[in-house]
């Protein structure tokens, strides 16, 4: 006999800070793979977007205006979303931006809006969901950590403390639900290629490379793709009662290196073949 009961054919998805990136490549993932999903962001006009390719490609899909910082705005997001799919059985927690910036240089107000939108906000979410999966003894939520929250890097100290801060609620929630069917996870994506911090300015991004460099904390040119992500959340979702993908980083695979043979060649180019 089973020591869980298998997961419900219908497992009805939050997904947050869907409207690009990592949220949209997660909603679009889980919708292929069965999921009704409930995307949310404050850009509504993304959203629908989103909602109408999702739905061209057989998957079904809502999309309800979000703002995890405010309070009120979530407690009707949850309840619309369980009104319109029925009863959340997954949430993945990924809203947020990234302010740049060293600690001395930019303001307590801007580092609290980064604490606001990571640590509040995936708060705000999970106390929003978490008592009616308790009550029905499963369900899963998947918070999007980042590296920078195992690894601090510079000029990323708001949004690396924030995210710092999501591990440990992360941790605390993993020991509290334990044994009551709700499991708890989080994905921390390495550098990744999405639209969070294109937005900055070569005189911005220059001295932060350069730092990253300095600390070991620029190997290489390659990003992540927001796919990748994706691919992460919906295995640690689909993985079946019993076992819990409690922390997964993923990072980007370097650029392939000259093989032997093939950097010999470049040299014996350079230098003429031999007589």
């Amino acid at each position: 006999m089973p020591r869980f009961d298998p997961h419900p054919d219908r497992r009805p998805a939050i997904v947050t800070g869907a409207s690009s990136g990592i949220g949209a490549a997660t909603a679009t993932a889980l919708a292929e793979r069965g999921f009704p999903v409930a995307v949310g962001a404050r850009r509504i006009d993304k959203l629908t977007e989103l909602v109408d390719q999702i739905r061209a490609d057989g998957g079904e899909a809502v999309a309800f205006p979000l703002d995890v910082t405010d309070a009120d705005s979530v407690k009707n997001f949850v309840a619309q979303t369980v009104e319109t799919l029925g009863e959340v059985e997954l949430l993945v927690s990924g809203a947020g931006d990234m302010i740049p910036g060293r600690l001395y240089e930019i303001s307590t107000e801007t580092f609290l809006d980064q604490v606001q939108v990571h640590l509040i906000g995936a708060n705000r979410l999970a106390t929003a969901v978490l008592p009616a999966m308790v009550a029905r003894q499963r369900g899963d939520v998947i918070f999007i950590g980042s590296d920078t929250g195992l690894v601090q890097r510079p000029h990323m100290g708001a949004y690396g403390a924030a995210k710092a801060g999501l591990v440990a609620m992360v941790k605390n929630l993993q020991m509290e639900l334990e044994g009551t069917g709700v499991r708890a996870s989080i994905v921390h994506p390495g550098p990744t290629l999405t639209s969070m911090g294109w937005q900055l300015s070569a005189e911005q991004v220059g001295p932060m490379l350069e730092d990253w460099a300095k600390w070991g904390q620029a190997r290489h040119s390659y990003f992540l793709r927001p796919a990748d992500i994706a691919r992460a959340v919906t295995f640690v979702a689909e993985t079946p009662r019993g076992s819990n993908i409690v922390s997964m980083e993923v990072q980007p695979e370097a650029p392939l290196s000259d093989a032997p043979a093939k950097r010999q060649e470049l040299r014996l180019g350079e230098e003429g073949m031999p007589s």
